[in-house]
Order: C-alpha cells, then sequence, then structure tokens
C-alpha cells in the first residue's frame, strides 16, 4: 500500500483554526505574533496562515516528561519580553 499523502501540499490553517489546533484562543495567539512569541507564520497577500509543522513544533517546545523535567525549550507567554 502506497503512501500518497507525501504528494499533498503542505495543510496550511488561519489564525482560529490554528488556534483550536493549540487550543488557544484566537486572540492569544494574535499577540504571540505581535511579541514573536508564537509559531511561525506566513502571510499570503492580507492573510495569515500557520503550517501544521510549523504549530507542532513550537507546542513540541513545551514538550516535558515530569514536572522535575527541564526540557530543550520553553513556550513563552504571549506578552513582551521584559529587559
Amino acid at each position: 500500500m502506497s503512501d500518497t499523502t507525501g504528494n499533498l501540499p503542505p495543510r496550511f490553517l488561519r489564525t482560529p483554526e490554528a488556534a483550536r489546533f493549540l487550543g488557544l484562543s484566537g486572540r492569544t495567539l494574535e499577540k504571540h505574533r505581535v511579541y514573536g512569541t508564537g509559531p511561525r507564520y506566513r502571510k499570503i497577500g492580507g492573510r495569515i496562515v500557520y503550517a501544521l509543522d510549523d504549530l507542532k513544533a513550537w507546542a513540541d517546545q513545551g514538550l516535558r516528561t515530569s514536572t522535575s523535567d527541564p526540557g530543550t525549550g520553553t513556550v513563552r507567554p504571549a506578552r513582551p519580553a521584559t529587559r
């Protein structure tokens, strides 16, 4: 049985769909975009779209196996960085 999904273009989600995928509100995802703390996105014309792989990679930065696991990355909050 062959895998035909390899021939399909990557799936892109608009902000409301991407927010639902991540379990966030659309407004929170917009704030992440403004502060530069969110997933990578693309601007196509006047539309913002997110690739599924980018959403997964961003969420995986917060991956932990226990509460004592420091992990390798951090998903930052949707607010300006403090200096």
